[in-house]
């Protein structure tokens, strides 16, 4: 299938466009800025802190302090503990045109457990005036506050190997055989249920995978359900509270785990709590949100009146109602959390989700969904374990997908990728989501491109996601974005099932799977580049010393000779074909658009 249009990836909003990276660079480097600048980002007992500010700008300061406490209020200049900043360096700024000053504090070690909350002002020159980061407020009671929690708690050993099945529980499967509700219209309901998904256990654990995903189920009136009406109850279409725990204990009983998708930042305008703020000024609930003018307008989800946002400030009510539930879901057996638009909430509330959800299962798993820029991304570290990997997905989709990046463009990427990111958290890698084009749609509906682009993935770093439908070839009709509108529905068709399914696709995917399985040392950083040819099309990288990855993306059919010290690997894993040597050099007759796994 042909297609007619350009697709554009809007995956990174409009940090696509070069004046709106302009744009974002000059605010980020005005004033006193923070941003959890955080060494190390999760500290153990004893170990000091390390805090970093810049500032830029036109206002001169001549003393930087952080004011901190250890216990849960807010901390104020008054009576916080105070540590002053040291002057470390000037840089220059060349897009900005300016100067931009660099200071440190380091704050003592603390007790296994401690919360430490603080915030970081700078003193204007001459002056009695106080900024604080990251917001510019000049009070104590406006100011942006940040939090460090201090635990030994170890990384959660399943993790290590864990391999994500997504499924989308509207789209995935109608139990007991059933035939959808309707598959016209993506804006409505197809009919999938919780009973659906564990008809399908068989299913996602025959690909291999040992972990499942769950989109959110609570009641919406939408099919998507990120905006949910009651989080603690599950929509009567995807089934009873009682078929998920039925859901859940089947997946334990089976050794696998379970991520339920939480939306912090937002909810429904038909929540009871918003249904009673705009009734009666003085209801409890009037602080759950922030007002614009009551009580018809108040901030919204990309400024949506029917996903109103909430206010997890610090002290706020609906922050110890979202910690509570949840508590709840994890003590009714979820394994962990992927957190919705993780940039949206403040950063200190995410370290109040980390110490609940950790004192509840300290083996919990929480991966957020921050589409920010790298820098920007590391800073979350103060709070989850993992972070979704979208600036990979957007080198493998425009290098394997679209074509239009060369091999010299993503190794280059990759390579320096991996450097910025080592040791700092667990990366969820992915190909697709619900959120973005399909990439078997993106590549023209070429399975020879998705393929390749998998191999990649799975022989990467990280934790491989698969969204629901990618290994069966499901694809869509239309790009999201087209003609400027976002059609996020078109990449959530409903699930192939039976002869409908791609059999060579799924059976390539579970390939992939057992390989990890097989060779746990896949999930670690080790890669090093050991040939490329961009123009003849041809790749190849070494895992860990033990795997050898080669890949030709060209149309024609490619023999490549390798000669690579102390490497032991003679038979392609994916075949069990053994490859041919001579005189000790790999021999490697490569289809078109294909790969091997050597090991």
């Amino acid at each position: 299938m042909k297609q007619s249009f350009f697709i554009q990836d809007f995956m990174f909003g409009d940090h696509i466009l070069p004046e709106k990276r302009l744009e974002a660079h000059q605010l980020d480097h005005q004033g006193v800025l923070h941003g959890c600048e955080v060494f190390p980002p999760q500290p153990h007992s004893g170990q000091d802190i390390v805090l970093q500010v810049r500032i830029g700008g036109e206002v001169s300061f001549d003393r930087v302090s952080v004011f901190y406490t250890f216990d849960d209020t807010p901390p104020q200049p008054e009576t916080a503990h105070t540590v002053n900043f040291e002057w470390v360096n000037t840089t220059w700024d060349q897009v900005g045109w300016q100067y931009i000053q660099h200071w440190r504090a380091v704050l003592p070690g603390q007790p296994d457990q401690t919360m430490l909350r603080y915030q970081i002002a700078a003193r204007q020159t001459s002056s009695q005036q106080w900024v604080f980061a990251d917001n510019q407020a000049v009070e104590p009671g406006l100011a942006t506050n940040f939090a460090i929690w201090v635990n030994d708690l170890p990384r959660p050993a399943w993790v290590e190997q864990a391999q994500i099945y997504h499924v989308f529980v509207d789209r995935f499967n109608r139990e007991a055989g059933m035939p959808w509700l309707q598959t016209e219209d993506l804006n409505g309901f197809f009919g999938g249920t919780l009973n659906g998904v564990s008809e399908k256990l068989d299913y996602i654990q025959g690909l291999g995978y040992n972990t499942v995903w769950l989109s959110p189920f609570f009641v919406s009136e939408s099919h998507h359900g990120y905006d949910a009406i009651d989080m603690y109850k599950v929509d009567p279409r995807y089934g009873t509270n009682q078929d998920l725990f039925d859901l859940i204990d089947a997946l334990h009983q089976r050794g696998m785990r379970v991520i339920l998708d939480f939306v912090a930042n937002h909810w429904s305008n038909l929540h009871f709590s918003l249904q009673a703020a705009q009734q009666d000024r003085q209801s409890e609930y009037y602080d759950w949100y922030l007002w614009k003018q009551w009580p018809g307008s108040y901030e919204g989800f990309f400024d949506l009146l029917s996903m109103p946002k909430l206010n997890l400030n610090l002290g706020k009510p609906a922050r110890k109602y979202l910690l509570d539930c949840a508590q709840y879901w994890l003590e009714k057996g979820f394994d962990g959390f992927r957190l919705d638009f993780a940039y949206g909430p403040p950063r200190d509330f995410w370290v109040d989700f980390r110490r609940t959800c950790k004192t509840t299962k300290p083996d919990c798993w929480l991966f957020g969904e921050v589409i920010l820029p790298a820098v920007e991304q590391k800073h979350f570290n103060v709070a989850f374990d993992g972070m979704i990997d979208f600036l990979l997905a957007d080198a493998l989709r425009q290098t394997f997908g679209f074509g239009r990046w060369t091999l010299v463009q993503f190794d280059a990427f990759l390579t320096r990728h991996e450097a910025y990111f080592a040791g700092m958290f667990d990366r969820l890698t992915i190909l697709d989501n619900h959120d973005m084009n399909r990439f078997l749609f993106l590549a023209g509906n070429d399975p020879a491109k998705l393929k390749l682009g998998a191999l990649v993935l799975y022989t990467l770093a990280g934790n491989p996601i698969n969204y629901y439908g990618t290994e069966s070839g499901v694809t869509q009709k239309m790009p999201i974005h087209h003609d400027g509108h976002g059609f996020f529905e078109e990449a959530r068709a409903p699930m192939l099932w039976g002869t409908d399914q791609n059999p060579e696709l799924g059976e390539f995917f579970r390939k992939l799977v057992a390989l990890r399985q097989q060779h746990p040392e896949l999930a670690g950083a080790n890669r090093n580049t050991v040939h490329l040819d961009s123009q003849q099309g041809t790749y190849a990288y070494l895992r860990s010393g033990k795997l050898l990855v080669v890949l030709n993306t060209s149309a024609e059919e490619r023999q490549l000779t390798l000669a690579l010290d102390g490497f032991q690997g003679k038979t392609d894993l994916l075949t069990g074909q053994p490859v041919a040597q001579q005189s000790g050099r790999l021999q490697i007759r490569l289809a078109p658009q294909s790969g091997v796994v050597i090991g």
